[in-house]
């Protein structure tokens, strides 16, 4: 019962990304909701300071009554404003918050992962992480298919993937002007990513770490990336304006860079010359899709690497062993011995057992003080219950698997015991 008792602990650590993804969605029509209640009401109490400040209104009977018509009309405006938001974008987030919460619910009552309830749950959180393969991996089709099929539409973040693969399309295209939009929408979250001081956590999480890097300079990279297309087509007035707009601004933080692409004008898209070269690559925009989706991936709470991924590599770190890539060592109920899943497991670090189990390469049982381990006079260690089967199909003489030819009588073994 101890083997199946549930972890609720460690399956959560998977399902942050779950539980936040809306909540970040949340927070951005929160706050898109709060700009426009701060310019409509700041403007309603501008003009209500504005006749409050007349020493006689009623002499403008008029242009009084022409004030608070506005002002009303301002606050009409911002209520419907604000419905119209909360019905196309406030109410469905909060319907998807509501469904996630209450399937991590569904887990947290359970106790065992042996019963029926787990089962279908887990049948689910695999239904979705195969649609987070799928949408990372530009597999859109398949991922809405998966999700209409098994209906957990609520709990999967298609919008989020189709909105990354447009911009991502855009750049494809060689065009910026998505990926500027999308900087200037999330303007505050970078803003304050750039200050951060990186905690000992985030040294540890390099990933994490790196994604926040490129955050810091991602539109920073976009703005250049227009400005060295404006280069390469020969527009060098165009470029100048460009520059003196959009990347000047940035010389505190990048001065080299802004400094270097002044330099670039002075120079073809043939240059053979290595700094100014490398700006022309055209690789370039390969590196600009992978800031872009790091960036969007952190700020969204989302792995840089698929979750299907991250559970395939927590198991196959925990059965990882030495013995699983020796072939006369390979046991035919592990995963890892496997060649296809081995070949998955060299990147993960073995596992560190306190406590060895051995296991009967023959049954694939574990050997323990009920199914001891007993060897031949050669050396080779079986299973009681192993020696026990080939001794009953052949009348009391038992063979070694790897080498027939050495046989002897079942009586002849030898119990093993390991201290």
């Amino acid at each position: 019962m101890s083997n199946s008792k549930l972890n609720a602990e460690g399956i959560m650590l998977f399902e942050q990304p779950f539980a936040r993804v809306p909540y970040e969605n949340y927070r951005k029509v929160f706050r898109t909701s709060q700009k426009n209640i701060e310019k409509e009401l700041g403007a309603v109490q501008n003009t209500a300071k504005d006749i409050a400040s007349k020493e006689r209104p009623e002499d403008d009977v008029e242009a009084t009554t022409k004030a608070i018509d506005g002002m009303i009309a301002r606050v009409e405006g911002l209520k419907r404003k604000l419905s119209e938001m909360q019905e196309s974008a406030g109410k469905p987030t909060l319907n998807v918050m509501r469904e996630r919460l209450q399937h991590l619910g569904a887990m947290e009552a359970l106790e065992s992962t042996n019963t029926p309830e787990f089962t279908r749950w887990a049948d689910i959180r695999l239904d979705r992480w195969l649609v987070d393969w799928s949408l990372r991996n530009g597999k859109e089709k398949t991922a809405r298919k998966i999700a209409a099929d098994q209906g957990i539409e609520k709990l999967v973040d298609i919008d989020l993937f189709s909105d990354i693969r447009r911009i991502e399309d855009a750049l494809n295209r060689k065009s910026c002007t998505e990926a500027l939009a999308w900087c200037s929408e999330n303007k505050a979250a970078l803003r304050k990513l750039k200050v951060l001081i990186p905690t000992i956590k985030r040294w540890l999480e390099n990933l994490q770490y790196l994604a926040v890097v490129k955050q810091n300079t991602l539109e920073f990279d976009l703005r250049l990336q227009e400005y060295i297309e404006l280069a390469r087509a020969g527009k060098t007035v165009e470029a100048m304006a460009y520059s003196k707009k959009h990347l000047l601004p940035w010389q505190e933080t990048h001065l080299h860079q802004v400094v270097q692409a002044a330099g670039l004008l002075c120079y073809p898209p043939t240059t053979t010359c290595g700094p100014y070269k490398r700006l022309y690559d055209p690789s370039r925009w390969s590196t600009l899709i992978q800031s872009f989706r790091l960036a969007i991936y952190h700020l969204s709470t989302l792995p840089t690497e698929p979750l299907l991924h991250l559970a395939m590599y927590a198991g196959l770190a925990s059965l990882k062993l030495p013995a699983c890539y020796t072939h006369e060592t390979r046991n035919v109920d592990c995963p890892i011995c496997n060649p296809d899943l081995g070949e998955l497991a060299k990147e993960v670090p073995f596992s560190h057992h306190v406590n060895s189990t051995i296991v009967c390469r023959l049954t694939g049982k574990i050997m323990d003080a009920d199914n001891m381990p007993m060897a031949m006079p050669n050396g080779q260690v079986y299973s009681k219950e192993a020696w026990d089967d080939m001794a009953a199909k052949n009348d009391g003489w038992v063979f070694d698997p790897r080498n027939p030819v050495e046989r002897c009588r079942y009586k002849e073994l030898r119990k093993v015991f390991i201290s």
